[in-house]
């Protein structure tokens, strides 16, 4: 069997990392391997690629198959369009010149594209997390309001309990204040009374 550029899984349950190989095709997935190649590791936003590409153009030369994951991080990282470029090389349709310049035009605008992505992702993030941190603020705010309210209920029904209070004394005080001035007047009006016999 011919070789195979294929993934090896490393890594704790649940973060997976990879490391690109090259291995016979009889050998298992984590088992041995050839040479390796680079790394994928795609608990990144965007996913962490880094690839041998002229290592992976000579592997694929010879005649080395990818497994479709690893062909398709071939392609993103250029392997597959080096190689393109180098057939083309090999049947004359333009010089090695030419096709590094196009190799190398191709990976500043991939460069490019990457960098936005990357930066689209860090302002998601970024807006993400203005958002919940709003929404705590929001949170927050509603219940300190709802503590100042409370507050603000317990003295009002502190202020309230010392007016009846007030109003309990004043009325026990009233009734012997009455009870006072009914006594003096009668006396007083038999004063009157014997002044005006007088």
């Amino acid at each position: 069997m011919p070789a195979k550029i294929r993934l090896q899984r490393y890594g704790k349950k649940g973060q997976p990392f990879y490391h690109i190989v090259v291995a016979d095709g009889r050998a298992p997935r984590d088992g041995k391997f050839i040479e390796k190649i680079g790394t994928y590791n795609p608990m990144t936003k965007p996913a962490t690629i880094d690839v041998d590409v002229d290592v992976a153009v000579s592997w694929l030369g010879k005649g080395a198959q990818p497994t479709d994951t690893a062909r398709a991080i071939l392609s993103y990282k250029g392997v597959m369009y080096k190689k393109h470029l180098l057939g083309g090389v090999a049947k004359g349709a333009f010089t090695m010149e030419e096709a590094e310049k196009k190799f190398e035009t191709w990976t500043a605008e991939k460069a490019a594209k990457i960098s936005n992505a990357t930066d689209a992702v860090r302002e998601e993030v970024k807006k993400d997390k203005d958002a919940r941190f709003e929404a705590e603020s929001k949170i927050r705010q509603g219940r300190l309001d709802e503590i100042a309210k409370k507050k603000a209920d317990e003295i009002e029904a502190q202020v309230a309990a010392a007016k009846e209070a007030e109003a309990a004394k004043a009325a026990a005080e009233a009734p012997a204040e009455e009870a006072a001035t009914e006594e003096a007047a009668p006396e007083a009006t038999e004063e009157n009374k014997e002044a005006a016999a007088e």
